[in-house]
This record gives C-alpha cells, structure tokens and sequence, in this order.
C-alpha cells in the first residue's frame, strides 16, 4: 500500500453512550468513532435499499429524478479535487447502470468511487452515515498533517495510494495513519482538522453532514486566519495601488475558503444571541435553579463562554484590522425568519439532546424587556464583546442574585491558558 497503519478507529454502541460521554470522549477530545446501532429506525435505511442490502435505484430515480446534482468523475483529476459535472439523479442512476452492465468500463467507475486526501470544509465536524455499502477510511491526526504537505505547505497529497514524491512530500513517508472500515447502518464521526481518504468498497449510499458548534470555532479560526493571511500575501505587491486592499484581501479570502471575517462575525453574533434568548427563557420559566439543575442551561452557558474567548481573540488578531465589513443591526436580526429559525432550532436540538422540554418564551418580548436599551449597532470585535458582556451582566442582574451566571461564564475551564 506504501502507506504504515498505525490502528484503528474505535467502533461503540450508539444506545449505549450519552450525549455527554460523546461529548468527553470524542468531541471535546477531537477523536473520531464510529458509532452503531443509531439507525434502525431511519426512513432512509427502509425506502432507499432493498432487503438484498442492495441500493433501490428506482426510488431516487421515481423520487428525485428531475433533481440537479454535482457529480464527481473519481478518474478524473481538476486541480486539487475531482472533476465534477452536473447532471439530473436520473441521468447519474442510468449512467450508474450502465457502468455495471459494462463491467466498469466507464472511467467514473473503473477504480471505484473515492475521495481523495482532504480536510473538511472550515475545519467542521462532519458525521458520514451508511445507509447501504460499505466504505474504507484513512485517518491522519492534525498532529501529522503537515506530513503530508509539500516544502511550501501549499500543496497536500492527493491520493495517498499513488508515489507521492519524497522531493515535494518529504514528510510524507513518515505519517502513521488510522485505518476504519464502516459497514452498513454505521455512522462515522470527523473530528476537526483530521485529513482522511475515503473508498467504496461497494455500492454505498450515505448521508453526510458538516457542522461546528461551542467546542470547535478556534478550529474555524485558525483556518481563516491561516487563509487570510495566504490571500494577503498573494497579493500584497499591489497594496499601495489598490483603493480597498482590505476589501480585496475579505473577498478573496470568501471566494477560497468559503468564508471571511465579516461571515464569521456575523454567524457568532448571531450564535450568541440565540443562545443567550435560550437561557433567558430557561431562566424565566424555571427560575434561578435551573442553573444547578438544567444540563440545558450549562450548555447554553459553555457556548456563550466558547463565543466570548473567539470574540476576543478577533479583537487582537491583525487579520481584522480595520474591521472591514462588520456591521450587525440587532433589530433587523430580530426580525429576520432566519434567525428566529436558528433560536427555535438551537432550543429542540438542545432540548432533545438532554431531555428537557424546550422553552414557549416570546422571543421577542424577552430581547426587548432585557436587551432592548443596548446600542443596536454592532461595527467590530470590540463592540461584540461589550454586548456580550453587557448581555449576560443584564441577564445576571435579573435572575441571579450573587452574580452565578457572570461566574460560570468567566470561570468556565474553556478560558483556561492552552
């Protein structure tokens, strides 16, 4: 294979752990597991495959066929990806197929679908689930990824599989990688910033998702901050002939990574004050005992925590000098669908998780009764961290008379030096 295995990934009954040990073992540690036995009930696992184990083609073509998707030719190299080509799910399943009947003939499938080498996107979670087929996973910790990058740390292995060459990778020889191979009805947690390369064994449908909370936005971070600073370098020999250079170095930085400062100030705004109307309303109906009482309340507390210590850091960091592009309106953030959407969805995911009945506060009687009298701009880092200061001392006058809230906040082990 060319490539040294070093062990496997730990495979656990999903019925048999809590949330909170998930939380300790894998996402606070940042380890990957595969979890099982957590889709017996899914709709997904009856409709989309056959009692064979098999793929029900006809169901997606009957179902989604008209639908639009991108798909990736795997033998096909475009840059640092694979080719991709749009086409409708039914021209996929008849091209799919015709790859069988063919006996793999065509090149999308002579190798067998893949991924190559990568780290996902924003440095997210991401969870893969089986619904059918099975597929092989190579792991490298974020404590080697810098093996298998060129001289530069400009370019990353492609296919692991293949020589890389000692003269551009000549560290790659020396990575140790994980080894996992997920069958059917096995979902596989990625942790932050782990590069890995994914086969299909067979034919394998799954169900993927990206995702970052509380206990990964430094991994968020770390990455914008690495890309803003490649945008900025690229192009720093037309600073002095460029009207916005920090405008241009903000726009490139969305076009490469996805995402830039200004995104990122917004969506931990916005975070933040969806959690701090939750336990608003966790403290209004419940009362001041729910913060020794509510796993729903500490949550909500180590979130806040989390979007404090990022805050921070943005309000010292160089890549946001000038703080170019941040604006937030708190009343037109009120009165947006989308983040009502996010504080009714952060209260039933957090609600279901620890099995507490999600609060029916009037989320908009709640900001203004406490927040309202705050300045309703918010221009850059410094003034975030002012209102969430102000946000939480506000809603620690109210319901806590010795200051807990404040407390649990400011001491929270997520401040601690690391």
């Amino acid at each position: 294979m060319g490539i040294e295995i070093g062990g496997s990934i730990e495979k656990v009954n999903g019925k048999e752990i809590s949330y909170n040990e998930f939380v300790e073992r894998y996402l606070a540690k940042n380890q990957p597991v595969v979890l099982t036995g957590l889709m017996d009930d899914w709709k997904a696992c009856k409709d989309w495959v056959f009692d064979s184990g098999k793929p029900n083609l006809k169901f997606f073509s009957t179902h989604f066929g008209n639908s639009k998707v991108q798909v990736a030719d795997c033998g096909t190299r475009e840059f640092t990806d694979q080719k991709r080509v749009e086409m409708t799910v039914s021209e996929f399943i008849d091209h799919w197929i015709d790859a069988k009947e063919c006996g793999g003939a065509s090149n999308s499938f002579q190798e067998g679908s893949w991924t190559p080498l990568h780290a996902d996107v924003f440095r997210s979670y991401s969870w893969s689930a089986n619904v059918c087929g099975k597929k092989k996973w190579l792991f490298l910790p974020p404590s080697q990824c810098h093996l298998v990058f060129d001289r530069g740390f400009k370019s990353c292995v492609y296919d692991i599989f293949d020589d890389a060459s000692e003269t551009n990778f000549p560290g790659f020889k020396k990575a140790l990688w994980l080894e996992c191979s997920q069958e059917q009805n096995e979902i596989i947690f990625v942790p932050s910033g782990w590069y890995h390369q994914v086969h299909n064994m067979e034919d394998t449908i799954s169900i993927n998702h990206n995702w970052f909370n509380a206990y990964n936005l430094s991994w968020v971070l770390d990455l914008l901050s690495r890309d803003y600073k490649e945008a900025k370098e690229y192009i720093e020999d037309i600073r002095d002939i460029c009207d916005d250079f920090e405008g241009l170095c903000q726009r490139n930085l969305a076009a490469n990574t996805g995402m830039n400062f200004s995104d990122f100030f917004i969506f931990l705004s916005r975070f933040f004050s969806a959690n701090i109307l939750q336990l608003y309303c966790q403290l209004r109906e419940e009362g001041i005992s729910v913060w020794s009482s509510s796993k729903m309340a500490k949550h909500l507390v180590f979130n806040l925590a989390s979007i404090r210590r990022i805050a921070l850091k943005l309000t010292s960091m160089d890549v946001v000098a000038g703080n170019h592009g941040f604006f937030l309106d708190l009343m037109e953030t009120l009165d947006d669908p989308n983040f009502l959407k996010l504080f009714i969805d952060v209260g039933r995911a957090y609600g279901k998780i620890h099995e507490q009945q999600n609060c029916s506060c009037d989320t908009k009687k709640a900001w203004m009764v406490e927040f309202l009298d705050y300045s309703s701009h918010i221009r850059n880092p410094e003034d975030f961290v002012k209102f969430i200061d102000y946000s939480v001392a506000k809603l620690s006058a109210s319901f806590c008379e010795e200051n807990l809230l404040l407390s649990g906040l400011n001491n929270w082990p997520l401040f601690e030096d690391q």
